[in-house]
């Protein structure tokens, strides 16, 4: 924050009105709003250590190596492939309204490199950095949910279909003039393009690697704890941090909604972690931390598609809801389905994802974003909306998805040998230790 501080004075420093600062940039850019794209950027990048760290947290030792160079290669990836291919499809001219135009911006040709994106006042660069860091996010949910089993090979492979194809449809549907944008879908900042297509691809993950061993055994569902709640700790509150450049940053402009984003995005998180601690707390007798972790990334998720759209009471509510569904989505998953998701992450950013593009349609007021919910007074029209976005997005990923873990499988085999699997990712796929001081039981 003091960082932007000194930025935000060398500015001012320069005496130049806003049409100035336009005008010295040249092609239209202000470059206020750009540095602030460009750090919510940054935080959004931020985010990636943020992943690593809840998911080595909440997993066993012997595969904290495996975790972390699945989520360095996550973004390196996303910028490799969305720069070739995603950006393009996401952002290019649209075709029918399901897709861009592949050929458009194809290695990042045909990108205005000193110009300004259509339709904003920011240079165009800075609006691929910024969509490049939401589309690897929508990869490395994924990484969580099939930790500890899946062959480092074979998550490589489809986090280049996610970022490259699979994400880039989506996007295209609701950012990039697609047909759900013609419709008048609401998702500001990406509950369903980054989080519910990341949730949908996870579940599909999930359902075809099967169960870590030892999770369902003799009929009862036993708990796997993960090997250090103070990293999951430090890993969710780097992305509580970031999720300010994620929601905020998604207004593409320093003006005067940012502030009451910020509030909105706060709020809902607050309220997410205080009501899955009160219901952990009541059902168990015990506050339970790590459940709580995710109860704020819940209310995180939620108010992302809406942040722009609702008051800070109405954030509250969408936060407190999602804190106590991802407790029961959880539990459901876990229990009933027996859809082994270490992190929680199919509840946290597939269900909570999906909840928090509904809660638009419920909950949006005309005050803040010119549109109202069902509960404002604007009728049903702007929830069957939503619904029919999240309907479409889950069918669209979760059957592409599937299919491509199919392909994967047959070619190269989805999951690591028991034997790997007992002693750990970490020697089987990598040769090292995350702690090789200390002894790991296995």
């Amino acid at each position: 924050m003091q960082i932007i501080a000194v930025l935000m004075a060398v500015l001012a420093s320069t005496n130049l009105a806003a049409g100035d600062m336009a005008e010295a940039a040249g092609g239209g850019i202000d470059l206020l709003n750009t540095m602030w794209v460009l750090v919510a950027a940054f935080l959004v990048f931020i985010m990636h250590l943020g992943f690593a760290m809840v998911e080595s947290g909440f997993t066993r030792a012997k595969n904290a190596v495996n975790i972390i160079m699945k989520n360095i290669m996550t973004i390196a990836l996303a910028g490799l492939i969305f720069s070739i291919i995603g950006f393009s499809l996401a952002f290019g001219a649209d075709s029918g309204g399901f897709v861009g135009n592949p050929g458009d911006f194809l290695g990042l040709g045909g990108l205005d490199m000193g110009g300004v994106w259509a339709g904003t006042s920011i240079s165009a660069v800075a609006f691929f950095l910024f969509q490049m860091v939401f589309a690897g996010t929508s990869a490395t949910i994924v990484s969580g949910a099939v930790a500890e089993r899946i062959k480092f090979a074979s998550y490589i492979i489809f986090a280049v279909l996610i970022v490259g194809f699979i994400y880039p449809f989506v996007a295209h549907w609701i950012w990039g003039g697609g047909w759900l944008s013609g419709l008048g879908m609401i998702d500001f900042a990406g509950s369903t393009v980054v989080h519910l297509v990341g949730g949908s691809a996870a579940l599909a993950g999930v359902i075809l690697l099967g169960p870590r061993i030892g999770k369902y055994r003799d009929g009862k569902v036993n708990v796997i704890a993960g090997h250090s709640l103070p990293l999951a700790a430090l890993g969710g509150f780097i992305l509580w941090f970031g999720w300010y450049g994620f929601n905020a940053g998604s207004s593409l402009a320093m003006d005067s909604t940012v502030p009451m984003i910020a509030v909105t995005t706060t709020l809902a998180a607050a309220a997410g972690a205080t009501m899955t601690m009160l219901v952990t707390w009541l059902r168990n007798s015990k506050p339970d931390v790590g459940m709580t972790i995710n109860g704020f990334l819940a209310g995180l998720v939620a108010i992302t598609a809406g942040c722009a759209n609702v008051g800070p009471m109405s954030a509250m509510m969408i936060g407190a809801i999602a804190g106590v569904l991802v407790v029961y989505a959880v539990e459901f998953i876990d229990q009933r389905l027996r859809l082994d998701d270490p992190v929680g992450a199919i509840s946290v950013h597939g269900v909570c994802g999906a909840f928090g593009t509904l809660a638009v349609g419920l909950f949006a007021d005309a005050s803040y974003g010119g549109i109202s919910g069902l509960l404002f007074g604007g009728g049903f029209d702007q929830l069957a909306v939503q619904f029919i976005g999240v309907a479409a997005t889950f069918g669209f990923v979760f059957i592409t998805a599937f299919t491509a873990f199919r392909f994967i499988k047959a070619v190269a085999g989805l999951r690591v040998s028991e034997q790997e699997e007992v002693v750990g990712l970490d020697i089987g796929e990598h040769a090292l230790l995350a702690y090789p001081d200390f002894e790991v039981p296995i």
